[in-house]
Formats: C-alpha cells, sequence, structure tokens
C-alpha cells in the first residue's frame, strides 16, 4: 500500500488554474488531478490562509473518493484564499465562476464545499456565467450524453440536490425544508457507523459518540446517530461545547440540531463548555464512536491516544484527512490510529453527497426521500463490506480499502 500510495501522490496533476482577482486580494486554484473518464468533480471552498497544496490534496482525495461513489472520473477542488466573512464575497464568487466556466462547460463539475453554500452560491452564480449546471462539464466530458438526454438528466440533477425532505424518519422538522444537501453527508458518516457494527459485529445501539464539529456534517451526524440509539455524549464545536457522561437524548440532540446558529452549536444556549475547557475534557470522555466533522487536519496524535485509552472503538470521517498530519493522505498519526482502532476512511464515510450527484446522473432514477438516502446507505455498505472481504480485521481498515482504491487507479 504506501508503494502504491507514494506513486499516487507523487502523480503531477494534470491541469492547474491559477487566478487572481481583479479587484480584491483573492486568490484561487482549480487542480483537476485527472481526467479520468473525460471528467474531474469536485467542489469549491473558501478560507484564509488556504494554499495550492491544501487543493490538490483535496482534489486527490477527491479522486479516490469517486472509486466509491462513482462516477468513475478523475478529482478535482477549486479553492479560494479569502475571508468567506468579508461583504466582498459574493463579487469574488462571481468572477471565479465566470473565470472557470470554460471549464465547467467541458470537463470539470464543482459545487459547494468549506464555507461555500452549493443551492445559495454555486448553483445561482454558475447559472449567471452561463452554466447549465456546476455539474454540466461531468456530463459533457465523461457521459457525453445527446443534448436532449443531457438537459434531461441535468433537470434531475437540479431538481433532486435542491429536493425538500418530506419524509420525517430523514428530517429532524418536516417544516423547515431541510434538503438532501442539508442532510446527506451526516447521514453517510453515521450510516457508516451502523454498517461497520454490523458487518463487523456488534450493535450501534448504545454505543457512546464523540461529535466534532456542529456544521451540516457534524450536526446531521449527531442527530442520526441518536436516532439510531447511540448515546452521543459530547459535542465540540468553535464556539464550545457540550458533555453529558450519560449520553443526551435524541430530542436533546434534536434541539441542538434545530437551534444552532448557522454552521455552529448557538453559542448563547445555557450549559455551553467555553471551547478551551472542552478541547481539554472532550478527548477523556468514555466514548467507543468519534465523529471528527471539523476541518481538516485538526486531529493529534495525543487526542487520539487519550479517546484510545478511554475504551474508542471505531471512527467515521466527516471531515476529508481530519490528522494534523503534513502528508496527503497517510501521515503518521492516521496510520498509528489505523493500526489501533477501527477508522473508516473519510472516501467511504463522508462520500454522500458525491453519491448523490452520481446517483441523479444516472438516466432515470427514483426521486423519493427513501431511493436517494438509501442509495448512498448501501454505496457505503458496499465498500465497507468490500473492505471486509479484504480484511476482516478491525485493525487497518483505511489502510485496506486505500489499497483497493489506488490498485483502480493506477
Amino acid at each position: 500500500m504506501r508503494e502504491l500510495l507514494q506513486r499516487y501522490e507523487d502523480k503531477s496533476p494534470e491541469i492547474v488554474f491559477h487566478w487572481n482577482d481583479p479587484e480584491t486580494e483573492a486568490e484561487g486554484w482549480v487542480v483537476i488531478n485527472s481526467l479520468r473518464g473525460g471528467a474531474a468533480g469536485g467542489g469549491t471552498r473558501m478560507r484564509v490562509g488556504l494554499d495550492i497544496n491544501e487543493v490538490l490534496s483535496l482534489a486527490k482525495t477527491m479522486e479516490v473518493k469517486f472509486t466509491v461513489s462513482g462516477p468513475a472520473i478523475g478529482g478535482a477542488k477549486s479553492g479560494i484564499n479569502f475571508d468567506p466573512k468579508d461583504p466582498r464575497k459574493k463579487g469574488v464568487l462571481e468572477r471565479w465562476y465566470k473565470a472557470v466556466s470554460p471549464l465547467l462547460k467541458s470537463y470539470y463539475g464543482t459545487g459547494g464545499d468549506l464555507n461555500v453554500d452549493e443551492i445559495h452560491e454555486v448553483i445561482p452564480i454558475t447559472e449567471e456565467s452561463g452554466v447549465w449546471h456546476p455539474q454540466e462539464g461531468v456530463f459533457t466530458g465523461h457521459f457525453q450524453p445527446t443534448e436532449a438526454d443531457k438537459i434531461n438528466r441535468i433537470g434531475q440533477l437540479r431538481q433532486g440536490v435542491i429536493k425538500v425532505i418530506e419524509n420525517p424518519s430523514f428530517s429532524p422538522d418536516v417544516t423547515r425544508k431541510y434538503t438532501v444537501a442539508d442532510m446527506i453527508t451526516g447521514y453517510g458518516v453515521a450510516e457508516a457507523v451502523r454498517h461497520y457494527y454490523d458487518i463487523y459485529g456488534g450493535d450501534v445501539k448504545g454505543k457512546r459518540a464523540v461529535v466534532q464539529g456542529f456544521g451540516n456534517v457534524g450536526a446531521a451526524a449527531a442527530y442520526y446517530l441518536a436516532q439510531m440509539g447511540a448515546k452521543v455524549v459530547g459535542i465540540i464545536d468553535i464556539v464550545g461545547g457540550f458533555i453529558n457522561k450519560e449520553g443526551f437524548t435524541f430530542e436533546e440532540i434534536r434541539d441542538m440540531y434545530l437551534n444552532k446558529t448557522g454552521n455552529t452549536l448557538n453559542a448563547s444556549t445555557e450549559g455551553l463548555i467555553p471551547f478551551s475547557q472542552m478541547n481539554e475534557e472532550i478527548w477523556n470522555l468514555e466514548t467507543e464512536i468519534f465523529a471528527p466533522c471539523a476541518a481538516s487536519r485538526l486531529i493529534t496524535e495525543d487526542q487520539i491516544n487519550r479517546m484510545i485509552d478511554t475504551g474508542l472503538e471505531v471512527i467515521s470521517c466527516g471531515a476529508n484527512v481530519p490528522f494534523a498530519d503534513k502528508e496527503i493522505f497517510f501521515g503518521p498519526i492516521m496510520e498509528h490510529t489505523d493500526a489501533k482502532v477501527s477508522l473508516i476512511p473519510d472516501f467511504i464515510s463522508n462520500c454522500g453527497m458525491a453519491r448523490v450527484f452520481a446517483y441523479f446522473m444516472e438516466r432515470r432514477v427514483q426521486m423519493t426521500d427513501d431511493a436517494i438516502f438509501n442509495d448512498t446507505s448501501q454505496t457505503i455498505r458496499n465498500a465497507i463490506e468490500n473492505t471486509y472481504q479484504n480484511n476482516s480485521s478491525k485493525q487497518n481498515i483505511s489502510k485496506t480499502a486505500f489499497e483497493i482504491a489506488l490498485k483502480e487507479l493506477l
């Protein structure tokens, strides 16, 4: 695996597009690792301090993810070094998508990512630039449909991603009109845990869980874990967090979800523990399940070791590359963790949105909540079962999953 990984990491990306905004200090990159299958896909993120190396690592991560989620295309990513809270953000995105629109028309498909919203920013702004849909390039380059079929399938994709969830089994509150895009990634993170116990042995019910991050992914993961009977004992977010060693009730987790402020816990909630205190205490909680769903490259070896000492069994990654390693993929912290506990890699556990895109790109699919969510769940289960068939041990799950993916790519 190490040799395969080194070959994959060392391979230069096929296309690098570099942009400097003429009106602000914003700088952006599209990195297309390869045009495997004629196209590449990966979302657009924005944050202060982002650089080309981060975009490159995420593009390579996306390519690995597509071996699980489909379609069989190359990995790509867009990244903009700019403050997402700056009031000039909309103008930056408008100029950015205008600059990259030829790629989006021809062979690159994008979507939302960190600090860039799929529904309210990516779709409307790319439309203004003459792109039918931010995934149009994947249709053009990979599927190569007729014009009529392209229109129909883009319509299906457009409708599906922003579909309002009507089934109360999948929505914290159907009156609030949560969409598939709001919930699917966190749902997949939770489902990965459920399938892990089902395949490797055990039951998620009654297991204690810690969730890091309470944005779209972390909040939804906490909600679905609680719904399936896990006891969420700790939540840490940028504004602070909560601890309940007996486990919060499903109703309490649901209320936290419904009352969150944007992509964070509600800082005015009674009993909120300050971040500095949470960041010291949460790693010592007795827990079997850990769902890191905050930013990339945060988790230290000390934090992981403290969780292992409390009885940690499985990690389901909501964040891409959650460990504080310099390496693109399999750094020493991740390798250490994988050898000690069951580590479900990000390209399996958080593939929900990528899978939804792939699902709606197919010719004709069911547009029901059950069909959409069950498709993501089954895709994740298939990947975990495939890993189990190659290695039935509860250790080195990520190493095995990477070997399977890299053999397909190299």
